[in-house]
């Protein structure tokens, strides 16, 4: 099985064989955009969603072009009562396919690979962990989700697509207010991590920021969290002509950077870096 920068090639030459955009793509798995990119540019695919991959390209590519053999190729052909079932685990999926027609008939080595690829496929990482001990909301207080989640001040971050959440966070908005911070809807304030010092001295190394993630496009100069080219970021975003934005460090050591619109896809705009420093 092919791994790496090989896989996101073959998945490249895969989607160019069958004429479709990343955009298509993206929808046809759930995902957003730049998990499609991302796939592309590193080959780094969760074994469940790789398994939805090859059998969406089965009609342009053959399984060598993955690096399977035909014992593990017969695996990803479901029968129709299967694939019309209700959604399951890569591992339920497989063992499923174990015990058709196609899966007795493989030789017992490919029946463990296929296994052991699919108990590693189970999430590990995207419960959601609850404290059902916490105090009530008391007066114009809001609790704001924490995810972890780290938008890289460097030279970007892959991220997961389903990142778990840890204790949130209880703020008083009028302590918001009086920071200066400006939002519509507290519902779509989350809070997430900086990593990396790109951006410092405005945010440091694992500091904590409140960003509104009901902004999905440039509203004007300020600091960002966007992927671009399937990594994640968070620096300062300009303008730079109708095509281009101006990707923009704090730290002098990193220049600045043009980057593509249409390749960049804003996630959020961040409100205040959680050491009293109003951006």
């Amino acid at each position: 099985m092919l791994t790496g920068t090989e896989l996101g090639a073959a998945i490249e030459s895969a989607r160019l064989k069958k004429s479709v955009t990343k955009k298509a793509m993206a929808s046809a798995f759930g995902v957003a955009p730049p998990s499609v990119q991302g796939w592309v540019n590193t080959g780094r695919i969760d074994k469940s969603k790789l398994i939805q991959v090859i059998r969406y390209f089965s009609d342009v590519v053959g399984p060598e072009h993955w690096g399977l053999s035909r014992d593990d190729n017969d695996l990803l052909q479901l029968d129709d009562d299967l694939s019309a079932a209700a959604p399951q685990s890569a591992a339920d999926i497989v063992r499923a396919m174990l015990e058709t027609k196609a899966g007795k008939s493989i030789s017992p080595e490919a029946r463990e690979r296929l296994l052991i690829a699919a108990d590693e496929a189970q999430p590990s990482t995207n419960v959601i962990t609850a404290d059902f001990s916490r105090r009530p909301i008391r007066g114009d207080e809001i609790r704001i989700a924490h995810y972890d989640v780290r938008g890289a001040m460097g030279s970007g971050k892959l991220v997961r697509e389903y990142p778990e959440m840890l204790r949130d966070v209880t703020v008083s908005q009028e302590h918001l207010r009086e920071l200066g911070v400006k939002y519509q809807d507290p519902a779509h304030l989350k809070v997430i991590t900086g990593d990396g010092e790109s951006m410092a001295p405005t945010i440091k190394h694992l500091d904590p920021l409140i960003v509104d993630a009901s902004i999905r496009e440039f509203t004007g100069d300020g600091i960002y969290a966007f992927t671009w080219q399937g990594l994640f970021y968070i620096k300062r975003l300009q303008m730079r002509g109708p095509d281009h934005f101006r990707m923009l460090s704090d730290n002098p050591l990193h220049p600045p950077e043009d980057i593509r619109v249409d390749e960049t896809y804003i996630q959020a705009r961040v409100l205040l870096v959680w050491n009293a420093r109003r951006v």
